[in-house]
């Protein structure tokens, strides 16, 4: 199912997690998914693909002042029960953030079963970005997230089933 990832940057340094996520629950919203990376990584990725591109607009030297600076980042990707409520806090609170679509798909538990599912993706020609789950072997699921580079190639995948 396509559901909306929101992207935002967290200071690196003690209690921001706690910070963020209190909100979230003060305000009752739920988190269903949540990644959490440094953003050095990010930004070399990112100084990497506009490499390849050529759509590089800032100098070698400019990625590595970023790069230095986004050390004191960390990136989140998550999905809430409540995406508008959550942009309201978020926007509100001054936090920077994008929203992306991505397809959440639950999946058994089992041996295999990411392993088709991904292998369904790329049998369409569809490069996947990134993924991020979670598993709960008490109830023999799990939540993966996906980020297509064709986000309604892939849905389209999925709704057949």
């Amino acid at each position: 199912m396509v559901r909306t990832e929101i992207t935002l940057f967290l200071k690196n340094v003690p209690g921001e997690l706690a910070k963020l996520t209190l909100m979230f629950s003060e305000n009752k919203i739920n988190i269903d998914a949540i990644t959490i990376q440094d953003a050095t990584s990010y930004v070399e990725e990112l100084f990497k693909a506009r490499g390849k591109t050529l759509k590089r607009h800032a100098t070698a030297a400019s990625y590595s002042m970023i790069q230095k600076e986004s050390e004191q980042f960390a990136l989140v990707r998550l999905l809430t029960n409540d995406t508008d409520k959550t942009i309201d806090l978020l926007s509100n609170a001054d936090y920077l953030y994008e929203i992306t679509p991505v397809m959440a798909i639950e999946l058994d538990n089992q041996p295999g079963t990411l392993a088709a599912t991904a292998k369904k993706i790329g049998d369409a020609g569809i490069n996947i970005s990134y993924v991020y789950g979670s598993v709960s072997p008490s109830e023999g699921k799990t939540l993966f997230i996906f980020c297509p580079e064709d986000i309604d190639l892939a849905s389209k995948i999925f709704k057949k089933e």
